[in-house]
């Protein structure tokens, strides 16, 4: 698969951008990564809500081989291959890929920290501690 056969298959979703990634490209919306173009085919993004749609079309998640073993990325799932026939169901399934990414987008945001109070050493903490004024400098004799 190239850029252009991508750019083409994803017409009917909406623009997308192709980059790179991996032995392949991964493709994105609104700068959310929701599908991967790999040599094994063709994989969308998919989550609790989706993955039945997948397994009723007797699709499998994307795996690799490492030295040691087969490795099983249950977030992207290959795409039934009688939808490259038919760019308007591709369509909808490309966007509930994209609304998967989303929502996992929003369960890796951060969470809002509160500030963490200054620790206080051991010696410190036994001794109460003073505000001490800055010493005065020395003022220098201004050259004539």
């Amino acid at each position: 698969m190239d850029r252009d056969f991508l750019i083409d298959l994803f017409a009917d979703f909406g623009p997308v951008t192709i980059r790179r990634m991996f032995s392949g490209f991964g493709i994105s919306a609104d700068g959310t990564n929701f599908a991967l173009a790999l040599r094994a085919g063709l994989y969308l993004r998919a989550d609790e809500q989706t993955i039945p749609q997948f397994q009723a079309e007797g699709s499998t998640p994307f795996q690799y081989q490492t030295r040691a073993k087969t490795v099983t990325v249950n977030s992207y799932w290959q795409l039934p291959a009688r939808l490259f026939d038919d760019s308007e169901e591709l369509a909808e399934w490309a966007r509930a890929a994209l609304a998967a990414a989303q929502r996992a987008a929003l369960l890796k945001r951060p969470k809002v920290r509160k500030a963490a109070k200054p620790k206080v050493s051991s010696k410190a903490a036994g001794k109460a501690v003073t505000a001490r004024k800055p010493a005065a400098k020395a003022r220098k004799a201004p050259r004539k």
